[in-house]
């Protein structure tokens, strides 16, 4: 068996489909988001612009996060000391379960390291402890929560993307005596487009369901206190769970999960991903902490990334550039090919100082590949006319189609 030739073939494969990942090498520049500094293919760090982070307000970048952090650091040191169950439960992890359980309307919250563990280890031990249970999964489902579905065993049922019609036959032909889960998102973050909350709700309560939604990339964006697509819309009463991420919006690192308080229990006492794992560094929950409460407060942040992300939308649509219709604040610029997907992100960096990374599949089908630009309350309307105008040039370089 020759183990590195098989190894060899695979990165090959990657490589002959145009869909190798290539992670640059950067530093973000403290308090001057979106500026950064990249090491790659040049002597020394090159200024350039961030287009694609998911530290969608700068929080990670605000004074009252990094100050909180610092004197966390400084108040009780750098690790947490294991799992919650023998480094003890650090204070800062129960303050900000609090105070994301508040920001849900639900009675508890439950801490994880990231977003990806939080579906993982809820989806499966939810399934595994309701005998029979089945789970109705949007076909456009992270990974995460695929992952969590199948490491459950649970059947699965997949329905079309937002297709509630589709969803109700799949609810109608199962058994009205087993478990039912409908785990879907809120926001999309390929696509920006946002679930029909309300209608997944009425057949839930039709069809005696749970919910689970994924409010990663809403949480701190949408709603007067940040809750999410749930909060805006008035429907988290009636969701279930609300699972979120602290490393997106919130600007720091972790992942939660927001239920009734026996559920939590449940997770909390049978989940592994939870019970084994060290617990996140209470540094990173200091900062948390500081920023779920400042944007519980403040709507400076999301008024000002609604803006920017309907500014450029226009300025692509403008030019011609194929900017994908999304009524969120993520601005996905079709380019359906893998290579030239590479290419013109390639382009960007060398020529403009522009970062912004291609999508490929499997994160999105075959042919649908992408640039994704996120831009925050920090990228100017100049930022954006120039970044517009580099993109029209090299989509005419590569002669490629503009809409007239």
């Amino acid at each position: 068996m020759n183990y590195d030739q098989i190894f060899d073939q695979a990165i090959d494969r990657l490589h002959s489909e145009g869909r190798y990942r290539v992670f640059i090498d950067i530093l973000r520049n403290k308090g001057a988001y979106p500026n950064a500094r990249c090491f790659a293919g040049h002597n020394g760090p090159k200024p350039i612009t961030v287009w694609c982070s998911n530290d969608y307000l700068a929080m990670g970048q605000h004074p009252t996060v990094i100050s909180a952090m610092e004197e966390a650091l400084h108040d009780v040191g750098a690790g947490s000391g294991g799992t919650r169950n023998i480094g003890g439960n650090t204070h800062y992890h129960v303050d900000l379960e609090r105070e994301l359980a508040d920001l849900h309307g639900k009675d508890g919250a439950l801490l994880f390291t990231s977003g990806y563990v939080s579906n993982d280890a809820t989806l499966s031990t939810l399934a595994k402890i309701l005998p029979g249970c089945v789970i109705f999964s949007d076909e456009l489902n992270h990974a995460s929560m695929i992952a969590g579905i199948r490491n459950s065993g649970a059947e699965k049922k997949v329905f079309r993307h937002n297709d509630v019609a589709h969803l109700e036959e799949l609810l109608a032909e199962t058994d009205p005596a087993l478990p039912k889960l409908i785990a879907f998102e809120s926001v999309y973050s390929m696509d920006g487009d946002v679930a029909p909350i309300h209608a997944i709700c009425d057949l839930a309560d039709k069809y005696n369901a749970l919910t689970y939604i994924d409010e990663v990339h809403a949480v701190g964006m949408y709603g007067a206190r940040g809750g999410g697509i749930s909060e805006r819309d008035e429907a988290a009463s009636r969701i279930t769970i609300i699972e979120g991420t602290l490393g997106k919006a919130f600007g720091v690192m972790g992942g939660y999960i927001a239920a009734d308080s026996k559920i939590i229990d449940v997770i909390r006492s049978y989940a592994p991903g939870f019970i084994f794992t060290t617990s996140l560094s209470p540094v990173l929950v200091a900062g948390v902490l500081a920023s779920v409460r400042h944007l519980k407060q403040s709507s400076i942040e999301r008024e000002g990334q609604q803006a920017a992300a309907a500014f450029l939308k226009r300025s692509f649509a403008e030019a011609g550039l194929p900017v994908m219709p999304s009524t969120t604040h993520i601005v996905p610029l079709m380019v359906g090919d893998p290579v030239r997907a590479k290419q013109i992100s390639d382009i960007l960096l060398a020529e403009y100082g522009v970062y912004v990374q291609p999508i490929n599949f499997p994160t999105v089908p075959r042919g649908t590949e992408r640039l994704r630009f996120t831009p925050g309350p920090a990228h100017t309307e100049a930022m954006m006319q120039e970044l517009t105008e580099a993109l029209v040039e090299i989509w005419e370089r590569l002669e490629l189609k503009l809409a007239a």
